[in-house]
């Protein structure tokens, strides 16, 4: 194959401009609202996912950690759509770019950091030197919890870019020596793409749960400072 295996992770671009910004608000189109006393079947579906996935997400959290349910909510259904998109030939996923993970995962630990620092000032900062500390051991601590909680958000982004990046270029792989063996032993290649077909099922079920976990650890670092 003439392709570069990284050619699926360059931004796509039309007339020297960046579709990103089209993709980015395309799977917001898949969930439709209705404005119906009854809902169709895939609304209603729609409905009762959410309500389920808020219950087990938002059911720690007091009345201030609740506000961001629709925020949070929104969240997952952004990257979880995603997610499944980037999983169609000839498609783009915007979750493999870490650039865009960091803007995701920034803001949000900044707000859930900032809620704690205005809401739970004395607990936020009790969190940088744990109770029973050493005095010779006070500033390194210090330094550690600091740089600990900076690490945070970088660890959110760099965790979904590398699991959906390293499913993709897996797919690329065995999709790629699937073609080769066709030529040169039907056995193998029908081998291969059983297991091509297994880590494409894999991977609609990772696309998912990298949603979910994002937004869980989203939702978890505001409970710390809620």
């Amino acid at each position: 194959m003439n392709e570069n295996l990284f050619a699926s992770f360059i931004t796509p671009m039309i007339l020297g401009l960046p579709l990103v910004t089209l993709i980015v608000i395309f799977p917001s189109l898949l969930f439709p609202t209705s404005n119906r006393l009854i809902s169709n079947r895939l609304i209603s579906l729609q409905q009762w996912v959410l309500q389920l996935v808020s219950k087990q997400m938002m059911g720690i959290h007091n009345t201030k950690g609740q506000t961001w349910t629709l925020m949070l909510m929104s969240l997952i259904l952004f990257i979880g759509s995603t997610n499944l998109l980037g999983l169609l030939p000839h498609s783009f996923t915007p979750t493999t770019q870490l650039s865009m993970n960091l803007g995701m995962a920034i803001p949000l630990w900044a707000g859930a950091v900032i809620t704690g620092f205005r809401n739970k000032t004395k607990a936020s900062l009790a969190h940088f030197l744990p109770q029973g500390t050493p005095t010779p051991l006070i500033p390194m601590l210090v330094i550690i919890e600091t740089i600990s909680l900076f690490i945070q958000p970088i660890a959110l982004a760099v965790r979904l870019t590398a699991n959906i990046t390293a499913g993709h270029l897996l797919i690329h792989l065995i999709g790629g020596a699937t073609l080769a063996l066709m030529s040169i032993s039907t056995t193998m290649a029908f081998i291969t793409f059983i297991i091509l077909v297994l880590l494409t099922v894999l991977e609609f079920a990772v696309a998912m749960i990298q949603a979910y976990v994002f937004t869980l650890l989203v939702s978890l670092y505001l409970h710390d400072n809620t």
